[in-house]
C-alpha cells in the first residue's frame, strides 16, 4: 500500500489505531485484537486495484467512476482472501467497512447487526480518520467538525454505541 499511495498508508495506519483502540476498550482478547488489527491496516488495500488518478480525482465524480471505486471493497476481499496466513474476518473487514449502520451503505446493503462488529468499527475509524484528512481533492476538516458528523451519523451511519466508545477514548481538540 504505502509503495502504491502514500495517503492510503497513512490513512491505514491511523484507522487500525482508532479500531484497535475501541476493540481494547470493548475487551476483545489477542486474536480477536490481532484479526481486527489486520483488517483494519487493510481494509483499503483493494484500491491497488483502482487507478491513482480516479482515486485522487479532484471534482466531483461521475457514477461509474463512483462504481469503480466502490469495487475496492471487493477488490481487497479478493486479495486477502487467497493468504492463508490473514484471518476470513479480516478479509471481511475489507469487505465491509462501507457498510453503514442503517443500510445504506455498500457492497451489500447489511443493516445493524449483520454487519460483522469488527467492520462496523473500521467503518467508523475510517470515517473519522478521512474526514480529518488532506486530500488532494479536499481540506481537512478540523477536529470539532468531524466530531460533529460522527455524532451526526450516530444511529444512521454508525452503531450509536459504536460512537460513543470512540469518542470517549480520544481527547478532541482544535488548535
Amino acid at each position: 500500500i504505502r509503495t502504491y499511495d502514500d495517503y492510503t498508508f497513512s490513512h491505514s495506519c491511523n484507522v487500525c489505531v482508532l479500531s484497535l483502540l475501541t476493540g481494547i476498550t470493548l475487551g476483545y482478547n489477542e486474536l480477536k485484537l490481532k484479526e481486527l488489527g489486520i483488517g483494519a491496516l487493510l481494509h483499503d488495500i483493494g484500491k491497488i486495484r483502482v487507478s491513482k488518478e480516479l482515486l485522487n480525482k479532484r471534482g466531483e465524480l461521475t457514477k461509474n467512476e463512483y462504481a469503480e471505486i466502490k469495487k475496492h471493497a471487493a477488490y481487497g476481499f479478493d486479495i486477502l482472501r487467497t493468504y492463508e496466513d490473514i484471518p476470513l474476518l479480516s478479509a471481511h473487514i475489507a469487505f465491509q467497512h462501507h457498510e453503514r449502520w442503517d443500510g445504506t451503505g455498500y457492497p451489500s446493503g447489511l443493516a445493524g447487526t449483520a454487519i460483522p462488529v469488527s467492520a462496523r468499527i473500521t467503518a467508523l475509524a475510517d470515517v473519522f480518520d478521512a474526514l480529518g484528512s488532506r486530500r488532494s481533492f479536499k481540506e481537512p476538516w478540523s477536529q470539532d467538525m468531524v466530531v460533529a458528523a460522527i455524532r451526526e451519523g450516530r444511529g444512521t451511519q454508525f452503531e450509536p454505541a459504536l460512537v460513543d466508545l470512540l469518542l470517549d477514548n480520544l481527547a478532541t481538540f482544535d488548535a
